[in-house]
């Protein structure tokens, strides 16, 4: 007979039979595997050369960081971008309809419009661009007006008046002057001369009955330009320290000035130092605020996924990247986020790569309910670490910032430049060396991919405004664009030739003695558009020599194990270097056998960390000469 006990409420402790784990436990576990190698070995040092331990104990004591309300969903934004009114407008309807809870509004000409971006900020322009758009419905409109083309706030704010209370909408204007100047590397004026008239406006707008908030202090500019997590922070409360101070030498009172101002920064797909990064500008703010006598209030904080982590090849992989780049600013706190589609690297992204971008965000909102706890991370050793210590380097940078004058001053004197160029050299390296890779572009790429639909829309950017101050430039990039240089040779070639360089893969011995290597040097040759043909395992060099000569070739490398290298590697090169091989590489580092197989025919060593960028630069250059 079953029985009808009711079990639901019996304290199952699954657990109770084991001994409970510990940090010293998994410390013995791990020396055991390590075999004698060092602990640091799996220590790993951020771009501001903040340590991240592989396993952290609990943070006893931790409170969640106030944000975003408690289980309230972020705003799902949706960029808008079409250089044509009326085909923005189209956009905007389609996404207000379709999930978006907001619309980002990009003009030509600004920080982040990526060569795209309304044509310009015309009343008419304007009037079309929200034709059918109900202001007061509960939507979120962030806009973006661009310094020295026009005053698209005061415009949008004169047809707003037009339809409702202005009181009643949702509105972001975003003035970010500062910001802009730096991706410009001019201005139009010192920032002395421009804080007065700026802060007259965010004052007329707000007696007229707009919410705000009226200011933007946008630190993507920073991450844009392949800066570290703590100089975007930092860039970031400048701009808002800047702002701050403007407004309430304009004849704001603090507490408004405060309310007026709010902050953007880009999310990449590092989920942890995401993370961190969103949860320490919180806490740097409630410190501004603190120092200014204020009793902290929860600022709004949005996200646009990263720039500089898009692709060209594969794009598909995108949606990934930004998938976790919105996890992890979702869980962070972010109020708002703007996912960019998978294709705005290539090109104006269609109606399928805009549908994407918003329904990346439903579903992590609607389908895994990830707004329904707030500051998850709260205790979690790791990032609260992280948290912590990017709050430290971020307020030092800070610190020097305000010392050499205020943000104006700073980058008129090239510090923050300085700095940032430092970290992007470093990134770059890393790049260069695969050490961080992008999957697709600079890792597993493929050849044959099928291209990727965009728009018929040209990118542009209009003429530069006038400028009487000029200084280095805070110039965007993307990880991923030199190895895609490559690749677009590549394709120039196989247009011109009917085929791509190619290179020989020599395999020597079993697969189980040249697969590994096999598939690293597929893998490297590849994301320079060097197209590899492989080979099964040869012994006899004759062979080797007919399979060379049939692969049609120019290049070869060799891969096998150290063992088979020993045994073989030196008269496999002489074989090759027999059968017309212009250039022979062998993967793997040169170790004792360098010498002697340098003199049997080898001419480079390509290894894991070693300088691919470079590598596959040079081999263009040989193949130039076949």
């Amino acid at each position: 007979m079953t029985s009808t006990k009711d079990t639901s409420t019996d304290d199952l402790s699954f657990a109770a039979d084991f001994a409970s784990a510990t940090y010293d436990d998994w410390r013995k576990l791990v020396d055991g595997v390590l075999k004698g190698a060092p602990f640091e070995k799996l220590v790993s040092k951020s771009y501001d050369g903040l340590t991240i331990e592989p396993i952290y104990r609990r943070a006893a004591n931790a409170a969640p960081i106030a944000g975003r309300p408690a289980a309230a969903p972020w705003q799902i934004m949706q960029r808008i971008d079409h250089p044509d009114p009326a085909a923005a407008n189209a956009q905007a309807i389609h996404d207000l309809e379709n999930g978006a809870s907001g619309i980002e509004i990009e003009f030509a000409g600004g920080p982040g419009t990526r060569g795209f971006g309304i044509i310009d900020a015309a009343p008419e322009t304007v009037r079309r661009l929200f034709d059918g758009v109900v202001f007061d419905a509960g939507i979120s409109i962030a806009l973006h007006p661009v310094i020295g083309r026009g005053n698209a706030g005061e415009t949008l704010a004169a047809l707003i008046e037009e339809q409702t209370d202005p009181a009643k909408v949702d509105l972001r204007f975003n003035y970010q002057a500062l910001s802009t100047m730096a991706v410009r590397g001019r201005a139009p004026a010192a920032w002395s001369e421009m804080a007065t008239p700026f802060a007259g406006v965010v004052r007329g707008l707000a007696g007229r009955g707009f919410r705000g908030p009226f200011v933007l202090a946008d630190g993507r500019a920073v991450h844009d330009a392949g800066g570290s997590e703590a100089q975007e922070l930092a860039f970031a409360l400048s701009l808002a320290v800047a702002y701050l101070r403007m407004l309430e030498g304009g004849g704001i009172a603090l507490d408004a000035a405060r309310k007026a101002i709010s902050f953007r920064l880009a999310a990449d797909a590092d989920q942890f130092l995401t993370m961190a990064k969103f949860r320490a500008l919180r806490m740097l703010w409630a410190r501004i605020e603190a120092a200014c006598g204020l009793a902290p209030r929860p600022v709004f904080v949005a996200a646009e996924t990263a720039w500089r982590m898009l692709t060209q090849r594969d794009p598909y992989v995108n949606m990934l990247r930004a998938t976790m780049a919105t996890f992890a600013a979702g869980l962070a706190g972010a109020d708002a986020i703007t996912v960019l589609p998978h294709t705005l690297a290539l090109g104006l992204p269609d109606a399928f790569a805009r549908r994407i971008a918003r329904n990346t965000q439903l579903v992590l909102l609607e389908e895994s309910n990830l707004a329904k706890v707030s500051d998850p991370a709260a205790g979690s050793g790791g990032i609260e670490s992280l948290t912590q210590a990017l709050c430290e380097a971020a307020w030092t940078l800070f610190q020097e910032i305000e010392k050499a004058g205020g943000v104006f001053a700073a980058l008129e004197q090239n510090l923050i430049q300085r700095k940032i160029a430092a970290t992007r050299a470093a990134r770059e390296a890393n790049i260069a060396r695969r050490k961080e890779e992008l999957t697709g572009a600079t890792a597993f790429p493929n050849l044959n991919e099928a291209q990727v639909a965009t728009l018929d829309v040209k990118a542009f950017e209009p003429s530069p405004v006038e400028a009487k101050i000029e200084f280095d430039a805070l110039s965007p990039m993307r990880l991923a664009a030199p190895f895609e240089g490559l690749r677009d040779r590549s394709d120039e070639i196989l247009k011109a030739k009917g085929t791509r360089p190619r290179i020989f893969l020599a395999n020597l011995g079993t697969a189980a003695d040249f697969t590994a290597r096999a598939t690293f040097a597929k893998s490297f040759f590849e994301t320079g558009g060097i197209e590899t043909i492989e080979s099964e395992g040869l012994a006899d060099p004759a062979a080797l020599s007919v399979a060379f000569k049939a692969s049609g070739a120019a290049f070869a490398c060799i891969c096998s194990s150290d063992k088979v290298y020993a045994e073989r590697a030196e008269e496999a090169a002489k074989a090759l270097q027999a059968a017309g091989a212009k250039h022979i590489y062998l993967a793997g580092r040169a170790g004792e056998q360098e010498q002697a197989l340098r003199a049997a025919g080898v001419n480079e060593f390509v290894f894991a960390g070693g300088d691919a960028l470079a590598a596959l630069r040079q081999a263009y250059q040989f193949a130039e000469t076949v």
